[in-house]
């Protein structure tokens, strides 16, 4: 496939994973203070769970141009970039301040068993299977957070659960720098690695690029309903 069907087969999985009964649960659930911290602690065991996987796909893989597109991402996320001085992690930490949930917290967080599960499988795909399927299993993580994609689905899961926040706590815009840098970041990040998937995953190892997808998004589903229900079991 070129690059125009990949962008078309992914949107197509990632509409279909975003309708699915896990994820309006997620999107249902009520937010009070108490359950955006559990949410926020796991997202940020999540975003640096990330930074590993990055790594073993990028250890694994033997193309130049590959891992210098992975080293340009990871930069943004580690270090610094337009959204923030101090990587992708900062942002989260200053949301949470937003909800009293101090940087200790989010740091020292431990995952509920459904997150330490993903993070577990997440780790061994990319670390077991090949690159190519690794660095498919972690690009269609981003197309979550994609208006474009999404628009009419409500939007991308930052846009979509910043309204949430916005409904259900009374927070501004401004209140939520996670969810404002993902709603504009993960576009770009949702392009980076099609060109690759294009050149590279030919033939046989199309469908296994496909597969890891498939798995991927299945992984992203029990992670948030496991959140979901984590988050239901707290006050409203």
């Amino acid at each position: 496939m070129d690059e125009r069907a990949w962008r078309q087969r992914i949107g197509e999985m990632v509409r279909e994973h975003v309708r699915s009964p896990q994820l309006e649960h997620y999107f249902s659930v009520r937010m009070t203070r108490g359950r955006a911290h559990l949410m926020l602690k796991q997202l940020g065991l999540y975003v640096r769970h990330r930074r590993d996987c990055w790594a073993n796909v990028s250890s694994n893989c033997p193309e130049m141009a590959v891992k210098h597109k992975i080293l340009e991402h990871e930069i943004g996320e580690v270090i610094k970039d337009r959204y923030s001085e101090h990587g992708h992690l900062d942002l989260i930490v200053r949301q949470g301040r937003a909800v009293g949930l101090s940087a200790e917290e989010i740091l020292n967080a431990e995952p509920i068993p459904t997150t330490r599960a993903m993070l577990y499988a997440w780790a061994w795909m990319t670390r077991a299977k090949s690159w190519i399927e690794g660095l498919a299993a972690l690009t269609v993580t981003e197309w979550g957070n994609d208006d474009r994609l999404l628009a009419d689905l409500g939007g991308g899961h930052s846009t979509r659960m910043a309204k949430r926040w916005m409904e259900d706590m009374g927070l501004a815009w401004r209140d939520m720098p996670n969810f404002e840098a993902h709603s504009e970041a993960d576009e770009e990040h949702s392009d980076m690695f099609l060109p690759f998937l294009e050149r590279f995953a030919t033939g046989e190892k199309e469908q296994l690029a496909l597969q890891a997808v498939r798995e991927s998004l299945d992984l992203f589903a029990i992670y948030r309903e496991g959140v979901a229900v984590a988050m239901e079991r707290l006050p409203a």
